[in-house]
């Protein structure tokens, strides 16, 4: 590999030019947060799924309901999919919420879904490490910025042939739930929101890096479905990421789903926001 070129003369000239943001985000629609508290208030649960460790679980959430994912025995991450319920094509868009939203997301903040659509899929509402902000590392909680622990990338650097990865466990769950072969559900797995995983990237050579999660018991993460959703979260098998993210090492725990309904009415004329209104009639994007 050739040495680096030497910098040219107005190297700092160039290197102190200031940022401009890609998407200022001040026009975003904003969600009604609170119409959406009022309506927690008085909501009943309808229905739980305990997420094994090292292990994913399939869960569905009908639109203007809430889900609650909650650290219940141990500082444990998990790897989070969405997908709109009646159409698997539409689907949670990390790329897109990154760049809306910044590299972690929290309460106030969207996922938002995948071409043509692009719209917001579900809304944080409530979380328990907001207080966390951004440590001097440049680490945060709730990142939208790795895809997930999969096989493929294990196979390539060290020649490892581990099932129990993110990717794995998420298509497993995914095609029981679905009544398919593992093959079938696999194109469905898409980036992640990983859940309560702390991390951010090195300030010297750019790599994504991860660090113990804050997460404790009782801690969780709330979001409101604007669309019905069709769910899967992978009880990550890292634990907490403390050290490794694939591992049957490392200590791990189960995370809890719950589901919550609104009182009747509570929601007043609330209605699921529709597909971008971009007119693809006049090009391709």
């Amino acid at each position: 590999m050739s040495s680096p070129p030497a910098a040219p003369a107005d190297a700092e000239a160039r290197r102190a030019v200031k940022p401009v943001i890609c998407y200022p985000n001040e026009t975003l629609p904003l969600p009604d947060l609170e119409l959406y508290s009022r309506a927690r208030d008085g909501a009943v649960k309808t229905a739980e799924v305990r997420v094994p460790p090292r292990d994913a679980a399939c869960f569905e959430v009908p639109a203007g309901h809430y889900f609650r994912i909650t650290s219940i025995e141990g500082p444990q991450v998990g790897d989070l999919n969405l997908w709109n319920r009646s159409d698997l094509s539409e689907r949670f868009y990390s790329g897109k919420t990154r760049a809306l939203h910044g590299t972690h997301i929290t309460t106030g903040e969207r996922m938002w879904t995948s071409f043509p659509h692009l719209r917001p899929m579900a809304t944080i509402v409530a979380d328990s490490l907001g207080w966390y902000g951004l440590d001097e590392f440049g680490g945060s909680v709730h990142d939208v910025i790795g895809t997930r622990c999969d096989p493929y990338t294990g196979n390539l650097l060290a020649g490892s042939q581990y099932h129990h990865c993110c990717h794995s466990n998420l298509t497993r769950a995914l095609a029981d739930h679905l009544g398919v072969s593992p093959a079938e559900a696999e194109p469905h797995v898409h980036d992640v929101l990983n859940v309560f995983m702390c991390t951010g990237f090195t300030r010297d050579t750019g790599q994504y890096f991860m660090k113990a999660s804050p997460v404790r018991p009782g801690d969780y993460l709330e979001f409101f479905a604007e669309i019905d959703l069709l769910g899967s979260l992978s009880a990550c098998p890292g634990g907490d990421c403390s050290a490794e993210h694939s591992s049957d090492s490392a200590a791990c725990y189960p995370l809890l789903v719950e589901v919550f309904a609104p009182a009747e009415g509570a929601m007043g004329n609330w209605q699921s926001p529709p597909p971008n209104g971009y007119d693809r009639s006049h090009g391709r994007g």
